[in-house]
């Protein structure tokens, strides 16, 4: 829920500041990109905090090989992604390479909910709203990529 948060937050804070003048947060495809990378920081830098860190090993599914070093992976793609969308000649990419690494994560939200794991000391959230948070997370970052 807090990515969700952020999410939405990230981009209505970045509209307003628009609205009041700021002319390269002049729309809601810039605001969507701040959004989304304030999202993506957050939870890119999720994969390296200690506590965290473990639950996400956890969270990835048994059948998935070397988990410590997915988590690793993607979270260094997630920060990457942060910084792509905010850089205007790769934000689009940055978008869409974001949108699929959602879907390629998203057996582990899966699993982990199938499992019922914890996430820095929380269940994790159950599997409906999460698939409604993931496919808000695909659709903010295929909006970039196609806008």
């Amino acid at each position: 829920m807090v990515p969700f948060v952020a999410l939405l937050i990230g981009t209505a804070v970045a509209r307003l500041v628009g609205l009041a003048g700021v002319h390269m947060l002049d729309g809601w495809q810039p605001a969507l990109r701040i959004g989304l990378a304030l999202m993506f920081a957050l939870t890119g830098s999720a994969h390296f905090s200690a506590k965290m860190h473990r639950d996400m090993v956890e969270m990835v599914p048994p059948a998935m090989p070397n988990p410590e070093l997915l988590v690793i992976v993607t979270g260094v793609l997630e920060l990457a992604g942060a910084v792509g969308l905010l850089l205007p000649m790769t934000a689009r990419l940055a978008a869409a390479c974001l949108a699929l690494l959602v879907l390629a994560m998203f057996p582990a939200n899966v699993s982990a909910a199938r499992r019922n794991l914890q996430l820095g000391g929380k269940p994790v959230t159950p599997l409906v709203p999460r698939t409604i948070e993931q496919i808000v997370f695909v659709a903010a970052a295929a909006a970039v990529a196609v806008w």
